[in-house]
């Protein structure tokens, strides 16, 4: 007789450092997506460019990913709390600083906020591994899965939340109130931080240099075919298919909602992936994951096509919310497949490998998108680079067998391989 395990979907939520970590991830994720969204407006109010859009990423992911592997090393030198809660006072200072910047709107300066962003991709380059390997240290492996589904769940709740919020306060509050609130979340996620008890870091194998040990994360992603196809499939798919830089045009000049409009196409994407992912709790889609990952990034392609030939404001909003349903079960899919096939020693290099693939993805694929509207036009860019993402799908189900056939045992967390 076949006796069947229970599901508790709950789980991670039953232990109280977790929920402070959900509560970190929470105000951090609220402060930096209505921060994205709230300059965004502010940049392309003042210049009226698409480029200026494009290097608004640009300059964010020079710090950040050329920092990436130093702070992977530290992220396994240093004790990860510690770079986790400097890193976020960092934040508090940025959003302070855009608010004074911001005070009066005529002497508002474009380079003022580019250097704000840049300290602030300072500030990622430590944060972004340290808060991966911690992850690690505060969640059990065995609920490796369940608290990834409400990580992420958390992480798309309020990056619905944020963006939506900030555009009614800067239509209802202003600019400088609205910067102000954003900075009082990043100290509120200071705080959660705060609460969790610090983690002794495993212990050093053998000694190495810094170079040695920066060149081990990536030596090991690049030796494990599961790993790099599916870094690379996300590098590739977000940095052509992504069209989150380009909706300030889009709100603007196409589809004419303003700022609320602006707020709630942001928030759609993250509205879809947070539906999934709460059914993810339940229901984790890791068995067939290569697979899965696959399918889901051809349909986030499909979805920002049909959005970027969209003129009616709700079909745009379904587009987004559908890609953001294929995102979020992909979503999962990484955090796992990263999670599961890390060495604990290794953790903080081998998630600065991860933040180099999303940070090119995602900052480096917004100037790509600045430059294409540059030159071709929003509409061209966006639908191109939709297209695009499906080639990348196709090459990437040929070129790496071994990610299209991994799975995981959603019970007991072990390796599974699939047929072709």
């Amino acid at each position: 007789m076949e006796i069947r395990t229970h599901h508790d979907s709950f789980a991670a939520l039953r232990i109280r450092e977790i929920r402070y970590f959900l509560g970190s991830v929470a105000f951090f994720t609220l402060a930096n997506r209505a921060a994205a969204v709230l300059i965004g407006l502010q940049i392309y109010k003042l210049t009226h460019s698409a480029l200026a859009l494009g290097w608004l990423g640009l300059v964010e992911a020079i710090p950040a990913l050329s920092l990436a592997f130093f702070g992977g090393h530290v992220a396994d030198r240093v004790e990860r709390r510690r770079v986790l809660l400097w890193t976020r006072a960092v934040s508090v200072l940025c959003a302070v600083l855009l608010a004074v910047i911001s005070w009066n709107p005529l002497t508002a300066n474009v380079y003022y906020l580019y250097a704000v962003i840049f300290l602030a991709g300072i500030a990622r380059g430590f944060s972004d591994p340290a808060q991966a390997g911690f992850e690690a240290q505060v969640v059990p492996e065995r609920l490796t899965v369940n608290a990834s589904s409400w990580i992420g769940s958390t992480w798309v709740s309020c990056a619905v939340i944020g963006p939506a919020a900030v555009g009614f306060a800067y239509d209802g509050l202003g600019i400088v109130s609205s910067y102000a609130a954003i900075a009082a979340c990043f100290a509120l996620s200071w705080g959660c931080t705060a609460l969790i008890a610090p983690k002794p870091l495993p212990p050093i194998v053998h000694e190495e240099s810094m170079m040695e040990s920066i060149l081990g994360g990536l030596k090991f992603v690049l030796r494990e075919q599961a790993l790099v196809g599916a870094m690379a499939l996300d590098l590739f798919a977000v940095l052509f298919g992504g069209a989150v830089a380009l909706l300030p045009i889009y709100a603007t000049d196409i589809l004419h909602v303003g700022a609320r409009g602006l707020g709630l196409l942001q928030a759609a994407t993250y509205a879809g992936s947070l539906l999934v992912m709460m059914w993810s709790t339940r229901r984790p889609p890791i068995r067939h994951a290569g697979r899965n990952l696959l399918v889901c990034v051809a349909g986030f392609g499909i979805c920002i096509i049909v959005f970027a030939l969209s003129r009616n404001f709700l079909l745009s909003l379904l587009a987004l919310a559908l890609s953001g349903v294929f995102d979020g079960v992909s979503m999962v899919i990484r955090r796992s497949i990263v999670r599961l096939l890390s060495p604990d020693r290794m953790r903080g290099r081998i998630a600065a490998v991860n933040m180099v693939f999303i940070g090119a993805s995602n900052e480096i694929g917004a100037f790509e998108s600045g430059v294409a509207a540059h030159w071709l036009g929003a509409v061209p860019a966006v639908w191109v680079g939709g297209v695009a993402t499906l080639f990348v799908v196709a090459a990437t189900w040929t070129a790496a067998p071994r990610l299209r056939r991994l799975g995981f045992d959603p019970h007991q967390m072990t390796r599974l391989e699939h047929d072709a």
